[in-house]
């Protein structure tokens, strides 16, 4: 089965760009139709409503609010992450808006699943700070 997945390149293995040598962009394709069978965890809306009704539509992480920075189309738009992934609870669950889910934008939310398992919050906050204080500084 691994050899399969290789072989489609479904490993879930990232490439980075530094990675990649001339000869292997000499030809790039996209649009191929594949048939993927992966395992969908259900997530609530009335929870995730909730949470933005608490928490307001503001990553927690970096403090970005769609709706100053793109104005009406941006109102109310962020994502909400899961503090304990669905996917290590394994099966169905009540959840609770406030205290297990957390807004955050698109850009935190990528980062924070860049690891297995998941960042923390306040890592990815400390990391954005410290990264932020360094830049800063080295002008």
């Amino acid at each position: 089965m691994i050899e399969e997945l290789i072989e489609i390149d479904l490993t879930g293995e990232e490439i980075y760009p530094e990675e990649i040598s001339e000869e292997y962009t000499a030809e790039l394709f996209e649009g191929i139709k594949r048939t993927i069978i992966v395992n969908s965890y259900e997530r609530n809306s009335k929870a995730r409503q909730l949470c933005v009704k608490h928490w307001k539509a503001i990553c927690v992480v970096c403090s970005f609010e769609f709706e100053k920075s793109y104005g009406e189309i941006g109102k109310g738009f962020i994502q909400v992450h899961h503090l304990t992934p669905v996917s290590q609870i394994g099966k169905a669950y009540q959840v609770d808006p406030i205290n297990d889910l957390i807004p955050v934008c698109q850009n935190c939310h990528s980062m924070l699943h860049k690891e297995e398992p998941p960042l923390t919050i306040n890592l990815l906050k400390l990391l954005l700070q410290t990264t932020n204080e360094n830049n800063n500084s080295s002008r």
